[in-house]
């Protein structure tokens, strides 16, 4: 495990490779699993502030739902909050293009210039996940490994990108620029 700026990284994360394929995966990501994305506190209250907004990027099944359950919700088997579910268990906020792949209805409204919030930042890090080390109590940054996501794996492989560099915009956002420069230094050191 190495330590930067007081934040654990697996070395998973410096060393796998990574692209999201979505031609293959269709956004699977999105309406897999058992729970919603993880979000902070502070992101909830922006979701339920931005709430009419979105309302207007999604289906009307969709909007049925967040209308009448909000946003988000407390999950017991994560235990912490996160975006609220459809009765099929896609991401309420899940809308698909015209290709049939799930896109994100919070980021296609940031996208427009409708909303500054791009997306919840666990969504933006996938398929890093910010978990909390029992044993020191620090923050530590995992590579999650889903087998939806093989496609992304080989895609990662042929164009040699690690997943670190395919979340760095996410990782930026959450940690800043310095954080990034001294990863992606120790990176090229561990990876030589």
């Amino acid at each position: 495990m190495l330590v930067i700026q007081g934040i654990l990284v697996h070395p998973d994360v410096l060393k796998e490779q990574f692209v999201c394929n979505l031609e293959h995966c269709r956004g699977a990501c999105c309406w897999e699993g058992s729970y919603g994305a993880p979000l902070e506190k502070q992101e909830m209250e922006l979701l339920e502030n931005i709430q009419e907004t979105l309302l207007t990027e999604l289906s009307p099944d969709h909007q049925e739902v967040l209308a009448e359950n909000g946003g988000s919700k407390y999950y017991r088997g994560m235990q912490q909050w996160g975006t609220g579910l459809m009765p099929d268990g896609a991401c309420v906020y899940l809308k698909r293009n015209k290709q049939g792949i799930a896109t994100c209805g919070i980021e296609n409204a940031w996208k427009a210039g409708k909303i500054e919030f791009r997306k919840p930042v666990s969504c933006h890090l996938y398929p890093v996940r910010v978990r909390k080390d029992n044993f020191t109590g620090m923050e530590m940054l995992v590579y999650d490994r889903w087998d939806i996501c093989h496609a992304a794996c080989l895609l990662g492989e042929s164009l040699r990108v690690p997943v670190y560099r395919f979340v760095k915009d996410a990782l930026i956002r959450r940690y800043g620029e310095a954080f990034y420069a001294e990863l992606d230094a120790i990176a090229n050191d561990y990876q030589d």
